[in-house]
């Protein structure tokens, strides 16, 4: 069960360059399997509120890399819930070794997020629930969309984590040599170098130079919130979710309301993919970002207004507007 504290500083931490949102209650919940999860919601100032944004994030992200984004939802009359992925930010480590980033099973994290809506969205949060989701998190949420329906009004995915480009070596290969390790019993083998702390200057995140810095002096900071290189067996099974939800038979078991949002320079994930993948979501609309990089919410203001404004435009009872002032650092 959920083990909440009214007082998120206990459990949160603060962002330089980025005020934690105000009206906040984080703690922690059991999920799949007895893993435990921080999570944290966040309430608007708006009454009524318009309903409450599901956040999922993208692999090796925290609660805290969000606190500028969740601001803006706030100002728009929207509560956020979300939770650290299992294995990543605040919530429990898995494999032998604490720093490889690492999952048993795709399902896992879909588990995770039924029991997040089960436990805590449901009786703490306002209706309706919207998903919005960004690359790691876009894949789970695309995944679990058709046992969805009925709690999830609409969904938002950003660069979803469909195929994987910019690894200096193709993706088939990278697929051969995790799906070997894991049927041969080294799916805990870490594939790759440890790449979060790359320079700026020809990064495939953001052209944010503010931004990138904030997030980077963030993890260095707090380095226990942050993983090295995924295993093999997180590719694997990530692999292996991606080709399952890019299948037009899935697609078609998805019903709710969804909108793509896809940067055209994503470095990680190809715009050809996501491109494609819309093609086959009846569902689904596509906006793309011209000059976007992969993590939108971090990117520079052009680039990220245009995200934020479409999923305004999106989701009920929204008009896309966002008043900066109320969101200021």
């Amino acid at each position: 069960m959920s083990d909440a504290d009214k007082s998120p500083r206990t459990i949160l931490y603060p962002m330089p360059g980025s005020a934690m949102p105000e009206d906040a209650t984080a703690g922690y919940f059991e999920g799949h399997r007895g893993t435990r999860l921080r999570y944290a919601i966040f309430r608007s100032s708006r009454v009524p509120a318009t309903g409450t944004i599901v956040l999922l994030q993208g692999r090796n992200e925290a609660i805290e890399k969000y606190y500028e984004t969740i601001r803006e939802f706030n100002a728009m009359g929207l509560w956020v819930a979300t939770f650290d992925l299992r294995g990543q930010g605040g919530s429990d480590r898995l494999g032998r070794n604490m720093r490889h980033g690492h999952v048993r099973r795709f399902s896992d994290y879909e588990r995770d997020l039924e029991l997040f809506l089960e436990k805590i969205v449901l009786p703490d949060a306002r209706m309706p629930f919207f998903l919005v989701g960004h690359s790691t998190g876009a894949l789970i949420a695309l995944s679990a969309a058709p046992r969805l329906t009925n709690r999830i009004s609409r969904m938002a995915l950003l660069a979803p984590y469909i195929a994987l480009s910019g690894q200096g070596i193709p993706e088939r290969l990278i697929r051969t040599v995790a799906g070997t390790a894991s049927w041969t019993g080294f799916g805990s083998l870490a594939l790759g170098g440890n790449r979060s702390l790359r320079p700026f200057e020809n990064n495939p995140l953001t052209s944010d130079r503010r931004r990138f810095e904030r997030n980077t002096g963030f993890m260095l900071a707090h380095p226990e919130l942050h993983l090295g290189p995924p295993t093999a067996r997180w590719l694997h099974e990530t692999f292996k979710a991606a080709d399952r939800v890019r299948d037009q038979r899935h697609l078609t078991k998805i019903t709710i309301p969804t909108l793509l949002i896809a940067p055209v320079l994503d470095g990680l994930v190809p715009y050809g993919a996501q491109e494609e993948l819309s093609r086959n979501f009846r569902a689904a609309q596509l906006i793309t970002v011209t000059g976007g990089r992969h993590e939108l919410f971090q990117d520079r203001d052009v680039y990220r207004t245009q995200a934020m404004a479409a999923i305004g435009a999106f989701m009920p009872g929204l008009d896309g507007g966002i008043d900066m002032s109320e969101t200021a650092a």
